[in-house]
């Protein structure tokens, strides 16, 4: 993963599928298996999470156009962008690295690490993962995307524990990608 921050961009694309493949061997390596058909209240769980961190991500970009805080610009959310939605990646390249980018992270974070901490620290272990997922981002040096990742993960984190489903976090995950990098991008 953190080869993943530090490839030159135009390998970012292939080094994201490289590293949340690595991601989802490790898990069902670990004993992690997707159940097949998850219940319709675990997606309504997942679109509900992921409507509300993109209402909570706009309120955010609001308040970084208008205030600046600790000088922080709209421009420091560029660079995570133009990683995903390049000119020179294909509508369905995006999807799929979304996809994959979800899948992995979802299935290593939520259904390998927060399910082992969960055990020990109970709904804690949302914050302390997320705190994990977030110190692998400091090696992008843009604060924006440290305390992005923080924030999201600990909702994709709180949303896995209290549905009890990683498809509820799963969906939550991919539908918020999409919805901030293709869909509804944040400008």
């Amino acid at each position: 993963m953190a080869a993943l921050f530090t490839v030159p961009s135009g390998y970012f694309v292939a080094a994201t599928f490289l590293s949340t493949g690595c991601m989802v061997v490790t898990s069902y390596s670990l004993g992690l298996r997707w159940k097949a058909r998850p219940p319709a209240s675990a997606i309504l769980a997942g679109l509900a999470s992921a409507a509300a961190l993109y209402l909570v991500f706009a309120a955010g970009n609001v308040g970084i156009t208008t205030l600046h805080p600790f000088g922080i610009e709209p421009s420091s959310a560029a660079s995570i962008y133009s990683l995903v939605v390049s000119r020179g990646n294909a509508p369905y390249t995006q999807v799929a690295v979304l996809l994959f980018d979800s899948a992995g992270y979802e299935a290593f974070f939520r259904g390998i690490l927060q399910a082992r901490l969960r055990r020990l620290l109970g709904p804690w272990s949302a914050p302390a993962v997320a705190a994990v997922d977030a110190a692998i981002h400091i090696l992008t040096l843009n604060p924006l995307w440290v305390a992005t990742t923080f924030f999201a993960d600990l909702v994709w984190g709180l949303t896995y524990h209290f549905s009890g489903r990683l498809s509820a976090s799963f969906t939550s995950h991919f539908v918020w990608d999409l919805s901030v990098f293709v869909l509804f991008p944040f400008r």
